[in-house]
């Protein structure tokens, strides 16, 4: 079984990434498929992240998950509050009962630094100015999250995502959203070749 990672964030709110070593004939004969994905790999990164769904909540009624305007997927009456990523072959799912989550996987690679300034604010590329590429796509990867968990489209990563500081001790960053001024405590974790980052806050 192919799960790479699995964390118990709360007996309500569950996470994990799978490695995706399964056929798409595997995902299809378990979940059913909710958009049409015409690209094969893209098309199986899709069905492994509805059927990690059902593999953190059993109960999960992946059946009923509907796609909002801003291609947010979502369950009608909140049973479930969800969050999907994909990343070459791997799919992220974190998955709350009673809490809002946002999730995003990465692979860091080289080429972040060039765009850095497109995702990072005047402020933050001072504070970060000598960051690694990891560090960059930690950054990255933790205002995914944060958009993930918004889930209203229309976000400016620059300006209304802001990380103040990373605290490694316990591996999270502390970030604000600007348009509600809402904190944020944004966990990570360093996987060998991915980083993983996450947010829960309450409903």
């Amino acid at each position: 079984m192919p799960i790479f990672f699995q964390h118990v964030v709360s007996e309500s709110t569950r996470l994990g990434i799978w490695k995706i070593e399964e056929t798409e004939a595997f995902f299809r004969g378990n979940v059913p498929q909710h958009r049409d994905v015409t690209h094969p790999h893209k098309r199986l990164q899709h069905l492994a992240g509805r059927f990690l769904l059902q593999f953190l909540f059993p109960d999960f009624p992946y059946g009923l998950v509907r796609i909002a305007d801003t291609r947010k997927p979502y369950l009608p009456g909140d049973q479930y509050h969800f969050s999907i990523s994909h990343c070459g072959d791997y799919a992220a799912a974190i998955v709350s009962r009673d809490h809002r989550v946002g999730i995003d996987i990465e692979i860091p690679v080289d080429k972040i630094a060039r765009i850095a300034h497109k995702f990072l604010s005047g402020d933050e590329q001072i504070r970060f100015g000598e960051a690694s590429h990891r560090e960059l796509t930690r950054l990255w990867s933790a205002k995914e999250s944060v958009f993930k968990w918004y889930g209203n489209g229309g976000v400016d990563f620059r300006e209304m995502i802001r990380v103040d500081r990373i605290h490694q001790a316990d591996q999270t960053l502390e970030g604000v959203f600007t348009p509600t001024q809402a904190r944020l405590a944004i966990h990570y974790r360093d996987l060998e070749h991915l980083v993983l980052t996450w947010v829960v806050t309450e409903k």
